[in-house]
């Protein structure tokens, strides 16, 4: 499978590696991304960005969650929900990719590497972050 679908669930991998091994070397994790998405040039460019953007926007992506995760601070969530959290979010609002698009491919992820109720959790999260940002997208126009 060499999808952005599997570019997403290798970003996941080494995101959820970075938080349990903060001292990781990076060039080690773009090596695994070259090697899982088989050398694909364009999948490696979709995940190396998604990567780089999570890394560069963690801190904005954690406040953003925080808003909208009631009683659950980010420190709290399970790694793999933090981090296909930060990941979706990461689409919405500093990405392309449409909104709809995120949180389906989000509860993939979560339905396959998460625990039984993770799809839910971060479905109602981001569900809240969409809707925060396609307002704040309107109130641009507008104003």
């Amino acid at each position: 499978m060499t999808t952005r679908r599997r570019a997403r669930e290798v970003v996941l991998q080494v995101l959820y590696e970075e938080d349990v091994n903060p001292l990781r070397d990076l060039e080690i994790a773009n090596q695994f991304l070259a090697k899982r998405m088989l050398h694909n040039k364009p999948l490696i460019a979709f995940a190396q960005q998604l990567l780089v953007g999570v890394r560069n926007h963690r801190d904005e992506l954690d406040a953003i969650l925080t808003r909208h995760a009631a009683n659950w601070s980010v420190k709290r969530m399970t790694t793999i929900d933090r981090n296909i959290l930060r990941m979706s979010s990461y689409e919405m609002v500093f990405g392309d990719v449409p909104g709809r698009v995120s949180i389906n491919e989000a509860i993939e992820l979560a339905k396959r590497y998460g625990n039984k109720n993770s799809h839910q959790f971060v479905n109602g999260i981001l569900d809240r972050v969409l809707r925060e940002n396609e307002a704040n997208k309107k109130e641009v126009v507008s104003g």
